[in-house]
């Protein structure tokens, strides 16, 4: 039972450490460039810089989506982690086929299992929404073109905004919906303090920590220069 005590905060801390430490630095380490225009380049040089700028931008997008990809599987990892306490102490059951046999708890059920367990209302605490579209980007990221890559179109176009022009895809020919995805470092922000804050209110020791106001170790990039492509 202390395990299963001890593991919210300590996946809570876990997580913290992993964007402080890890993601937010290298994201802001990365150059992104303001708006990317194509035409006809004046010199081999302009040319030249422009597509470096292409790259550049390009780069800081995948480095987003493949933390956004971390992010995912470390918390599905954690919840499992959790389920597999709450099924050894005898506190759920774990999920069986219709014959009865072991199944492989997806992250949908293994979520609904801890937030149940732990009396968490994710949708009174605003967490339904950014932790079920974390799964859906990571998906959208593993697998590309598909029900996820549709669902998650549907329920956050927004993912797809790029008013300031900084993506422009490196093969030629029209972009894949899935390519044109775009996550900005808040987004990564926003699913790190969701997960952390399912944590917290599944902590039951003194001091938890459900509210983590002003949260932004991975700041918002701006523009390096105004490069054009």
């Amino acid at each position: 039972m202390d395990r299963l005590i001890s593991l919210p905060r300590i996946n809570q801390a876990n997580l913290d450490r992993l964007v402080r430490r890890v993601i937010g630095p290298v994201l802001e380490r990365l150059p992104v460039h303001g708006r990317l225009e194509t035409g006809q380049a004046p010199t081999l040089d302009v040319f030249l810089d422009r597509c470096a700028a292409q790259v550049d931008n390009h780069l800081a997008n995948e480095a987003a989506k493949a933390f956004a990809l971390t992010l995912s599987g470390v918390f599905e990892r954690q919840l499992h982690e959790f389920a597999l306490e709450l099924w050894s102490l005898g506190l759920a059951a774990p999920p069986t086929r219709k014959d009865g046999t072991p199944a492989s708890p997806k992250y949908d059920v293994l979520l609904a299992l801890c937030a149940g367990y732990a009396g968490i209302d994710l949708v009174g605490h605003n967490l339904a929404r950014p932790l079920g579209e974390l799964l859906l980007v990571a998906n959208v990221v593993r697998h590309g073109e598909g029900g996820s890559c549709a669902r998650l179109h549907e329920i956050a176009p927004r993912l797809w905004d790029d008013p300031d022009g900084r993506l422009i895809a490196l093969s030629p020919g029209p972009a894949l919906l899935s390519e044109r995805m775009r996550i900005l470092p808040e987004d990564l922000s926003d699913y790190a303090v969701a997960a952390m804050v399912f944590w917290g209110w599944a902590d039951t020791q003194v001091g938890a920590v459900t509210v983590i106001p002003g949260y932004a170790p991975v700041r918002r990039l701006d523009a390096t220069s105004a490069v054009s492509a």
